[in-house]
């Protein structure tokens, strides 16, 4: 895969994220495909993908905006920054309690690329940021 095929897969990965398409995000993913989320554990398998997707879509309303994506020449890896604009809308275990409030967070995205499929995606943002503002 080249470099653009690779930013490609990822710039349509993310858009499906933007939809709120959960079918076109795990359309991008590898079957055995590795989700690592920030301070969380690792999920292993669409099927655990799928689950996440869904749990997100209850629980938050986000768009990712003023993305930049980059990928190595042999489109093998790859990553993205961007800014989250998100509504918080059910309670997480664990978490500040949901009342619909708004944040903006700073995130980004690490990528392994096989077959043409995202192989990994690790997502990476500011957690006591992320509290601080929906605690406020």
């Amino acid at each position: 895969m080249s470099r653009m095929e690779a930013e490609a897969l990822i710039a349509r990965y993310y858009a499906a994220f933007n939809a709120g398409d959960a079918a076109g995000m795990l359309d991008c993913v590898a079957e055995d495909v590795e989700h690592r989320v920030n301070e969380g554990g690792v999920r292993r398998g669409r099927a655990k993908f799928a689950e996440f997707c869904s749990h997100m879509g209850v629980s938050y309303r986000e768009e990712l905006k003023d993305m930049v994506i980059f990928a190595n020449a042999d489109g093998t890896r790859g990553a993205a920054e961007f800014v989250v604009h998100g509504e918080y809308l059910k309670t997480d275990p664990g978490l500040p309690e949901a009342k619909g409030q708004r944040y903006v967070l700073p995130a980004g995205g690490f990528f392994d690329i096989r077959d043409g499929k995202i192989a990994r995606v690790t997502t990476f943002y500011n957690l006591n940021d992320w509290i601080a503002q929906v605690s406020a």
